[in-house]
């Protein structure tokens, strides 16, 4: 599934699992795997993020680097919700998603869930409670400008790829990264490059490579030191 290209420039697509993602034009990126934007989204952060930290941490508290289509949220959320475990969000997006363009996402759908919308119509820049439970704060905004006195023990870094914002991914933002969070504290990406790899050890991580979802051979676990 496509749609002609938007006053954005984004177009949302069909991906191999039958889930939706999205083409940002801005970037010259898709937010998830054309191979499965589900499948993609639950192996790295789910399953290797938020379940150890479910059995980890009384409250989790989760920064996301890119709200994005707010799979990730909603996949948190519905865990959560089994769980019976209360979740504390906060994402930095710099490109917000219309929410014309999120009605058209089919997670919900998928999921069985009802909470897309509401996360999608959440105002950005404050924090409230789309659900029982489920905290959450959306910040317009770079990365690098983001501010906080939080500190987080889950970190879903899902960044653009590398290729187009090479900045990202460098040891000097992780170290920014780091400084947010406790020690024993989990981040996870889908990008296991080298050089990635090498700027997390050198910003306080010890690295874990596990195996990826479809066509993906290796994801990253980080786990923060001290």
């Amino acid at each position: 599934m496509t749609n002609p290209e938007n006053k954005t420039g984004n177009r949302i697509v069909l991906t191999a699992d039958g889930s939706t993602s999205v083409y940002n034009a801005a970037v010259d990126q898709h937010y998830h795997s054309i191979f499965g934007a589900l499948q993609e989204s639950q192996r790295v952060f789910i399953e290797l993020g938020l379940y150890p930290a479910l059995e980890r941490f009384g409250e989790v508290r989760v920064f996301e680097m890119g709200f994005g289509t707010g799979l990730n949220a909603l996949l948190t959320l519905s865990e959560a919700e089994k769980a019976g475990k209360p979740v504390r969000y906060t994402a930095v997006e710099a490109y917000p998603l219309p929410e014309e363009e999120a009605g058209r996402l089919n997670f919900g759908e998928l999921l069985g869930s009802p909470y897309l919308k509401p996360l999608h119509a959440a105002p950005w820049n404050r924090r409230v409670e789309p659900a029982p439970g489920f905290s959450l704060l959306k910040q317009g905004g770079f990365l690098q400008d983001f501010q906080t006195g939080e500190r987080f023990n889950l970190v879903y870094y899902d960044a653009f790829a590398p290729e187009a914002q090479p900045e990202l991914w460098t040891e000097e933002i992780f170290q920014k990264v780091a400084g947010w969070m406790n020690p024993g504290g989990i981040l996870t990406t889908y990008c296991s490059k080298g050089y990635v790899q090498r700027n997390l050890k050198a910003a306080g991580f010890s690295v874990e490579k596990h195996p990826g979802p479809a066509r993906k051979r290796e994801v990253l676990r980080a786990v923060r030191e001290g």
